[in-house]
């Protein structure tokens, strides 16, 4: 028998773009839900050019699908519709009737000028689940700016804890890759997934209203809470964490070739900070009452840190890592994306999956990192080509759809 998806049965209408709407929806439907993502008619989501580098075909060329748009867009179908023509708004509001869920991530107000905001198609269908994707939310003195996930990051305070300490030349630094989208769309789906359980158990849909700043402010997580108990503002800790020692980078002694080397120690409680000690050859520093406790380990860190920083350079990179595993110290390489997609654990967990895309027979790409026993993830449908699946939705959930779509077509709506 065929194992149906968690969501299966829930359709989904994406208007969102670029990575936070979008990164909800694959997740959406990565779990089975039927996403039919909108999308501009001869240009698509911005992110479709945002490359090199770009998918190449079968025969080695470039094709115009950028790896970013390839990488937030699996198991959706793309649909054409220009919204700001009339014929747009409503073909895509007879959509909304047949659909559970619906994303966007325009300004705010964009919505109501197409007659397509929560209130209007609320009317339309009672159990929408509405869920609006913006830089700073639906209210509040921000509310009319455009967000961006490395503004956020600065204005949300990440930038402030993120990067080298200050009395060593440090400043502030983003994030390597773009959290708060990423973090504001799984927030998203999150919150849709709430939603669809309430709409399932009253029949009454809602609004989820997500904004990236307060999703970067909510994933401050310990740090906020450091300043809302204390008062002190932190600053930025390099590699170290702010409430555990030692949890940080150490450099270790140079590889064979004399290139620096490092690795990750995260000693998080005392006793494998005793672990740690015995194994580094010092025990007596695990007695210490000056380092024993972690509240002093972090209060005397800088008598602390130098020591172990000279006993880290004394050994390499591989003898620390057996030695600690081997004690069940925590601890890590640091691994560039070459060894992340050549590690065999990597391989073991599948976190990389092979897809038949329209110009390619085999297109490795992430895989989603969720694994459910019963209901497990989709993987059947690559990222789609721009309008790819517009016939198809369309017959498939309009009446009198042929000449309906053919009026479309020649208005160039679609």
């Amino acid at each position: 028998m065929m194992r149906m998806n968690s969501l299966h049965g829930i359709r989904v209408l994406d208007l969102s773009r670029v990575l936070a709407g979008p990164w909800c929806t694959q997740t959406l439907a990565d779990l089975g839900a039927d996403v039919i993502k909108i999308e501009r008619p001869g240009t698509g989501d911005d992110t479709r050019t945002w490359g090199p580098p770009f998918l190449k075909d079968d025969q080695g060329h470039d094709t115009q699908e950028a790896a970013y748009y390839l990488g937030t867009n699996r198991n959706k179908r793309s649909v054409t519709c220009d919204i700001s023509l009339p014929a747009g708004q409503a073909l895509i509001r007879d959509l909304v009737a047949h659909c559970d869920v619906f994303v966007e991530n325009f300004k705010v107000g964009d919505m109501a000028r197409y007659g397509l905001d929560y209130e209007s198609l609320r009317a339309l269908n009672p159990r929408l689940v509405y869920c609006s994707v913006t830089g700073f939310g639906q209210n509040g003195p921000y509310a009319s700016r455009a967000g961006y996930d490395y503004a956020i990051q600065g204005m949300g305070g990440l930038m402030s804890v993120t990067g080298e300490r200050d009395d060593i030349g440090g400043g502030p630094q983003k994030v390597g890759v773009a959290v708060a989208d990423l973090m504001t769309g799984m927030y998203a789906t999150v919150g849709i997934l709430a939603a669809l359980r309430h709409a399932e158990k009253t029949g009454e849909g809602q609004r989820v209203d997500m904004a990236l700043l307060d999703t970067q402010v909510a994933m401050l997580a310990n740090l906020g809470a450091n300043y809302l108990v204390s008062g002190a503002v932190p600053g930025r800790a390099g590699n170290a964490h702010q409430n555990i020692v030692p949890y940080q980078v150490f450099e270790v002694a140079p590889t064979a070739d004399g290139n620096k080397d490092h690795l990750i120690l995260a000693v998080g409680n005392d006793a494998q900070y005793v672990k740690f000690c015995k194994v580094a050859n010092i025990p007596e520093l695990g007695v210490n009452p000056l380092f024993a406790k972690n509240r002093d380990r972090v209060i005397n860190r800088a008598q602390l840190v130098p020591i172990l920083e000279a006993v880290m350079r004394t050994r390499t990179k591989a003898d620390w890592l057996a030695a600690l595993e081997a004690a069940q110290v925590p601890c890590g390489a640091i691994n560039n994306l070459a060894e992340v997609f050549a590690d065999p654990h990597i391989a073991a967990r599948e976190m990389v999956t092979h897809w038949q895309h329209p110009l390619h027979s085999d297109v490795r790409l992430v895989a989603s990192p969720i694994k459910l026993s019963a209901t497990p993830v989709r993987k059947d449908r690559a990222p789609p080509m721009l309008g790819q699946h517009t016939e198809e939705v369309l017959r498939e959930l309009l009446e009198n759809a042929d000449a309906r779509l053919a009026a479309l077509q020649k208005a160039r709506v679609v």
